[in-house]
């Protein structure tokens, strides 16, 4: 039997009515998922995931444990889901990039998006280091077609920008692991870099200096001059 979550019937029929909006299944699905994926995001960086369990999960996201099985029919689904929703906004603003293009302008809005996703998702992408570090068990068969698949349609453009003299001769697949792990530093390696630079807590303005900074330095090691 098909499980219907709660708050999809009366309970936001109700809530709508309150507010004098009609009822959109959509928007609450959409908003239901969106507070699973936050909490399990907490859960998981807090608790690993053997520790975690659905029932924390739907706890923390305040939401039924039959609303989260509604939605994720495992634990696993959900850590997959996870990390599916960080990759795509990791990744969005490059997927779309083509020859036409200009590739300082894609380079630069790809590093400060990249940054600033370490500002706003760093739990996540700490979840991510530690998946990796452990031999990606959850993530074999995603890097190996997904991820291997996006690699190689994002460095045939940066190539094509290349022999078009568009920009230095650089290999397209390290410039694309550089800007990934130069931009996730600044989530993962967090408590060394307060540290280092004796600060209780980051400031926007530490993250568009970062931004700045690796705009610069990889864009003109790439001969290109960074966007004003």
């Amino acid at each position: 039997m098909t499980l219907q979550p709660e708050s999809e019937t009366a309970t936001e029929r109700q809530e709508a009515d309150s507010r004098g909006r009609r009822y959109r299944p959509g928007r609450i699905r959409e908003r239901n998922r969106e507070c699973i994926i936050v909490a399990a995001e907490q859960e998981f960086a807090q608790h690993g995931f053997r520790g975690t369990t659905i029932q924390n999960i739907a706890e923390r996201a305040e939401l039924p444990k039959s609303n989260v099985l509604y939605y994720f029919s495992s634990k696993k689904r959900i850590y997959h889901a996870l990390f599916d929703d960080i990759l795509t906004r990791w990744n969005a603003v490059f997927s779309e990039i083509s020859p036409e293009d200009d590739p300082a302008e894609c380079l630069a809005s790809f590093i400060r998006t990249k940054v600033e996703l370490s500002r706003s998702h760093p739990l996540v992408s700490r979840l991510f280091a530690m998946e990796i570090i452990q031999g990606a068990p959850f993530l074999k068969d995603h890097l190996r077609t997904n991820m291997r698949e996006w690699v190689r349609g994002r460095a045939g453009v940066i190539q094509q920008w290349i022999d078009e003299g568009r920009m230095a001769n650089v290999d397209p697949v390290q410039l694309i692991f550089l800007i990934w792990s130069s931009t996730q530093h600044y989530a993962d390696f967090q408590v060394q870099i307060l540290m280092v630079e004796n600060k209780a807590e980051y400031e926007q303005r530490d993250f568009d200096h970062a931004a700045d900074f690796l705009i610069s330095v990889i864009l003109r090691g790439c001969g290109l001059e960074p966007p004003k």
